[in-house]
């Protein structure tokens, strides 16, 4: 292990990460706001702490091991969203307290939506933007944006790519050379926003909410500038695009960047994972917009209108709202935060256990059934007749059964710090799987909730965007033994 290395990696890409406090400085400029020296200071501060782990060891020469990529990579994060929290800390609007400030930059930056404040129509427009630019940051992944500036230093790219990206399989590469890669990821994540801003701008958004919330959707963050979120604009067509973006950023994005290359819409059908992603929603929507409808909470084409919105935003884990689903009736608050667990596609910016994983899992379920009638038979699993590695299927139960053991264990800990079942089971989840919007006491924001919670939660939201063993990685004997 290279503490060198990693130093000088993190202290690089903590100034790097102190630029993005930047362009707030100019919309606090453009707006007229008093917010620019407290943009200014935390980019001071943050540039400053980079410099400090970066001047001692720009020198060193040493090959960065996959060990190197997983430290860097989470304590990037948590040094990350420590110094994102400083604007939120130090602005006189919002004027968060630490935990607060932390709680919500964690948020942001995992993409999950949570929020601590409340009147967010009142707050500067430059505090509105940075929240939004960190879901856009989040989205993409900062190390996979930065990975491909890396090769210049002569430090290799692809254990920051295999730590960052996430999703079962994480070593396949759309380019020969990571810095391709990652410029490929990086470059249809922007095309998308950019599309996703214009056609906001075209329905009838100003031009700072179009590219604010371009942001969201296209990282399925799930920020807005309004605390009404997209219900504020009560625009059919808005929320039609939005469900467009939230589908598109929920799919992987190899799919795309194969469409952009081979100019053929064909193969995102003839993917399984896709084909399942796309399945749920359909199936999903069908089942709430019927409810929806035969209960009269609804007129038919309301019932369409609301029921679509938040199936795909919850499914995809954007976690925006049209409405207060939280009030729909019996069952349907919560089979919305169980489509949560499915989440988007591997290689996505969606949260989720993945569908890809759910998809192996699936086949494994029924190779099972199958056996138990006939025990001798050979049944590999195959997605588009390629068999899948046992290592593979093995790592996605060994997934699947420390997901299951960590939410739990959140859930047990946010019960002993006073929440009831509802909110402690809603809270975990919505966090965990990166969604935000949560039942009972979070079912606005997670201002009232207490300190300890949110402290459990943020670890949650980490967790959950870097795909959990990424992080406990960290945490055995075996990883720190030479």
């Amino acid at each position: 292990m290279h503490l060198n290395v990693i130093a000088r990696v993190l202290g690089l890409l903590l100034m790097i990460f102190s630029l993005t406090m930047l362009p707030p400085i100019l919309v606090a400029f453009f707006y007229g706001e008093t917010t620019t020296d407290t943009f200014f200071l935390a980019f001071a501060i943050t540039v400053s702490v980079g410099l400090i782990f970066w001047l001692p060891s720009k020198q060193v020469a040493a090959e960065m091991r996959t060990r190197d990529g997983f430290l860097i990579t989470v304590f990037f994060w948590l040094v990350l969203t420590t110094f994102g929290a400083l604007p939120l800390m130090l602005a006189e609007a919002p004027h968060l307290s630490f935990i607060n400030a932390l709680f919500e930059s964690v948020s942001g930056l995992t993409t999950t939506g949570a929020t601590v404040i409340s009147g967010l129509d009142d707050l500067p427009k430059s505090i509105l933007y940075y929240r939004q630019q960190l879901q856009w940051l989040g989205g993409i992944g900062i190390v996979v944006i930065a990975v491909a500036i890396l090769p210049m230093l002569g430090v290799g790219g692809m254990q920051l790519y295999r730590a960052e990206t996430p999703g079962p399989v994480k070593d396949a590469k759309l380019t020969p050379r990571i810095a391709d890669t990652a410029k490929a990821l990086f470059l249809i994540y922007l095309a998308l926003t950019v599309a996703c801003a214009l056609a906001f701008w075209a329905a009838g958004m100003s031009l700072f909410d179009a590219i604010c919330h371009s942001f969201s959707t296209v990282s399925t963050g799930g920020f807005s500038t309004y605390d009404a979120s997209i219900g504020y604009f009560d625009s059919p067509l808005i929320e039609a695009i939005c469900i467009y973006f939230m589908v598109i950023s929920g799919l992987n994005f190899a799919l795309h960047y194969h469409a952009w290359y081979r100019h053929s819409l064909g193969h995102y059908w003839r993917d399984p994972e896709a084909r399942m992603y796309l399945s749920i929603l359909g199936c999903s929507a069908l089942v709430i917009c019927s409810y929806l409808y035969f209960t009269n909470t609804y007129s038919g084409s309301e019932s369409v209108r609301q029921g679509l919105f938040n199936v795909v935003s919850i499914t995809t884990s954007a976690g925006f709202t049209t409405t207060n689903f939280t009030n729909w009736p019996t069952f349907l608050p919560f089979l919305l935060l169980v489509l949560s667990f499915f989440g988007a596609c591997a290689s996505s910016t969606g949260g989720g256990i993945k569908v890809g994983r759910m998809l192996i899992l699936t086949k494994q379920v029924m190779r099972e059934l199958y056996r138990l009638v006939h025990p001798n038979a050979m049944l590999p699993i195959k997605l588009n007749n390629r068999r899948i590695p046992s290592r593979i299927a093995d790592a996605i139960w060994a997934f699947f059964g420390a997901y299951l053991a960590i939410f739990y264990l959140m859930v047990l800990l946010l019960l002993a710090s006073g929440l009831d079942y509802v909110t402690a089971w809603s809270a975990t989840a919505a966090t965990l799987n990166n969604l935000g919007p949560g039942l009972g006491a979070v079912a606005s924001n997670y201002a009232d909730i207490g300190s300890f919670a949110k402290w459990v939660l943020c670890w949650g939201m980490l967790l959950g965007r870097l795909e959990i063993f990424t992080l406990l990685v960290l945490f055995t004997p075996t990883f720190w033994k030479n």
